[in-house]
């Protein structure tokens, strides 16, 4: 019997997670729109605004994992939920009321996203403890599967939603998925064993000591910070690419942007038939270095949309299907009372270049143009893969399932 049928406590958590994901999405469009039609930003100023948003993760990112593995994890998601749903909200009444800023924008985003620090770290570290084992396969790739359908939707909504209805207005839609995750994380009736094994002293350390010492993760991190570091670049000034360069509406580059990422619905299910059939270190390579070779594609958009459509589908395709491969070995080798700070540190890694990436897009599109640097973050997408390469996964089939009894990560637990 499918997980959705049989668990109901996770069946809740998929669905506050789903819409929340697709409030995000439209979100996502929005907020650069909003800078770009209503405050008339420059290219540095988008990419600066996608960098706030991300850059709690550098500034939080490590503390955030000692901290969450101290604590039960669903208070923390109910907390950070709210907390969202009121910061989205504020930004359309400031609209009506004439003020508001670019300043205000960054502030908004930089709060939210260090919400979105507690709340990914929580939610990571909570969904293992939710499900049996042998449940972790089948419910990562359904939360993978659902939240690129979510994004697809969400992302075609957030450009109709800022052409019809206003681009301060789309981010209720926003503030309104929050309050939905909220009722779904309240409902779940599962409770946490409360845990004092997180609460020694030194968490941080220990979370940089197993990433720095355990060769699969060391691999996975550095490879997740070098891909988001290009990843990032391109889609900080894709959205000003397509309105200003090739010429699109708000409507068009939603409807675009949104059906480039109905690859990561195919990827959500590829990749743990993959995993099955190639072997999980095989699928991975393939998702994050074969598929990723059609971000070339991206920059030749002016051209024509189809372009951007084919190299962006393969990109999305790719991102996720190896993201649930690498949620689920992660899930199966690693402790359970490690995972708050292995998310946290490899998240602080990960996500730190992010902004990075993102004031590298906007920098590069200010200084250069925006085609010339299309190319130049589109160009590092695949390169990214070449961390995996040049590493032990390789030279084998599959991931280890467990950790060795005699690794530092099994005598840290």
């Amino acid at each position: 019997m499918s997980l959705l049928r049989r668990h109901r406590d996770f069946r809740l958590l998929w669905i506050g997670e789903t819409i929340n994901r697709f409030g995000s999405a439209t979100s996502a469009v929005a907020l650069p729109l909003i800078a770009i039609s209503m405050l008339e930003a420059t290219t540095f100023q988008v990419g600066l605004l996608t960098a706030a948003a991300w850059a709690p993760w550098l500034l939080i990112g490590l503390p955030a994992g000692a901290w969450v593995d101290q604590r039960n994890r669903r208070p923390i998601l109910l907390a950070t939920s709210a907390a969202s749903s009121v910061l989205l909200a504020a930004l359309p009444f400031a609209a009506w009321l004439g003020v508001l800023t670019i300043h205000l924008l960054l502030t908004a985003a930089l709060l939210a996203g260090a919400a979105a620090v507690l709340f990914q770290t929580a939610y990571t570290a909570y969904l293992p403890t939710l499900l049996d084992p042998a449940d972790h396969a089948e419910g990562n790739a359904k939360l993978h599967g659902s939240a690129s359908a979510a994004q697809l939707a969400g992302m075609g909504c957030g450009g109709l939603l800022v052409q019809y209805a206003g681009p301060a207005n789309a981010l209720l839609v926003d503030a309104s998925t929050f309050l939905v995750a909220l009722t779904c994380l309240a409902a779940i009736q599962y409770r946490e064993r409360r845990t004092t094994d997180g609460r020694r002293a030194g968490g941080i350390r220990a979370g940089i000591t197993l990433v720095a010492q355990d060769v699969w993760l060391r691999t996975l991190t550095i490879f997740g910070a070098v891909s988001n570091l290009a990843l990032m670049g391109y889609q900080t000034i894709v959205v000003v690419f397509l309105v200003r360069e090739a010429g699109l509406s708000a409507g068009t580059v939603g409807a675009l942007i949104a059906a480039a990422a109905s690859g990561g619905i195919l990827g959500a299910f590829a990749g743990r038939r993959l995993a099955a059939r190639l072997g999980t270190a095989r699928a991975l390579l393939l998702c994050e270095l074969g598929l990723p070779t059609l971000a070339l594609l991206i920059p030749l958009s002016s051209l024509s949309p189809w372009l951007y459509l084919v190299g962006g589908f393969g990109v999305s395709l790719g991102v996720v299907g190896g993201n649930v491969v690498k949620a689920t070995f992660q899930q199966s080798y690693c402790p359970p009372d490690l995972l708050g700070r292995l998310t946290a540190t490899a998240s602080f890694v990960n996500y730190g270049t992010i902004p990075l990436g993102a004031l590298l897009g906007g920098t590069l599109g200010e200084l250069l143009g925006l085609g010339p640097a299309l190319w130049i973050t589109t160009a590092g997408v695949p390169l990214a893969g070449l961390v995996l390469v040049f590493s032990p996964i390789r030279r084998h089939r599959d991931l280890p399932t467990h950790t060795p009894a005699d690794s530092s990560l099994a005598r840290m637990a």
